[in-house]
Parts: C-alpha cells; structure tokens; sequence
C-alpha cells in the first residue's frame, strides 16, 4: 500500500533521535558510534533508528572492515530538506502565526 509507505518515510522525519542522525550525518559519513557520540542514548535504540531510516532509502550503509558506515542518500534527502527550507525559510518567521510548523500540541 502506498499510504502505508508514505507514513513510514514521513514518520522517519518526526522522531527526535531520526532527526538528529539526519543533522549529524550532513556534515558526511560516520560509524554507528560516531552517530552515537553526536546524538546520544543507548547504542542499539541509535542501531534501530538506523535501520528504519536505511529501510525508507534515506540512508546508504557500507560496511568497512567490521564497522558500517551511514550517510545521507542524497537523491532521497536533499529534495526534502530543499522542500522544507523553501517552506520554513518562506514563511518569514511566521510560522507561529499559521500554526502549521508549531509543535502538535499548541497547533491553533
């Protein structure tokens, strides 16, 4: 189903911890641990979210020697961070007046 593949990639983008693995890795590649060092927390819940972002094609993994090796899949990602800087950048700080970018909970 469709749907359901669009709600997995778009819920890729609405978890805290996904997001700070998408901030880290534009700076370039890193390992699990680097990945872990930048965001925080537990190790295997970091692996998790790894694996549900390279599900959803918006990470590419390599393996040297016994590490893995995360980066961004630039075809997938960058059109989306274009698409939401167009928006965010476009609304003029605003944002809090349309309620659309405010959190779920204090939406108008």
């Amino acid at each position: 189903m469709k749907q359901i593949s669009y709600e997995n990639f778009f819920a890729n983008f609405s978890n805290k911890t996904r997001l700070g693995i998408l901030t880290a890795l534009m700076d370039g590649p890193l390992s699990v641990s680097e990945i872990v060092d930048k965001v925080g927390g537990e190790q295997s819940n970091v692996s998790h979210h790894l694996e549900s972002l390279r599900k959803c094609s918006i990470l590419n993994v390599k393996k040297e020697g016994k590490k893995r090796i995360y980066s961004l899949n630039k075809k997938t990602v960058y059109p989306m961070l274009e698409l939401v800087e167009k928006h965010v950048g476009g609304c003029g700080g605003s944002c809090e007046e349309c309620g659309l970018c405010s959190p779920v909970g204090e939406r108008k």
